[in-house]
């Protein structure tokens, strides 16, 4: 089917299409960033957990390292971790609205076509 044979109601319909399928990609993209930095946390916190009292912690601001404490770290990344975990959650639920929307417009689209398909030649059954 060339580009002039396509009825304008489909290219509309084919365009929401991979509108959704980008907006689905960007979102799980997002998703695996998140998953990645609260893997990341997770990780500081275990060995700030083995890390001696009283033992020197650095941490990265911008080009510099810093001294901080033990605690401040680890209550830095806590909250680090829980909005991260906030994140994740509703990026998971974004995600998840994105696949059934692509799912319904899939099916709307491919009965559009079925219809159509099933107009242009009267006599097929399509139910063998």
């Amino acid at each position: 089917m060339s580009q002039q044979e396509i009825p304008p109601w489909l290219r509309e319909q084919l365009a929401r299409l991979e509108q959704l399928q980008q907006n689905l990609q960007a979102v799980q993209m997002q998703k695996q960033q998140v998953e990645a930095e609260l893997s990341e946390t997770d990780r500081a916190l275990e060995e700030l957990k083995t890390t001696p009292e009283g033992e020197q912690i650095y941490k990265y601001a911008g080009n510099l390292l810093i001294k901080v404490t033990k605690e401040a770290i680890t209550k830095e990344l806590q909250e680090k971790k829980e909005i991260s975990n906030t994140r994740t959650l509703v990026l998971g639920k974004q995600e998840t609205r994105f696949k059934e929307s692509l799912k319904d417009l899939q099916t709307k689209i491919d009965d559009m076509l079925k219809g159509r398909t099933q107009s242009a030649q009267p006599g097929r059954n399509d139910s063998t």
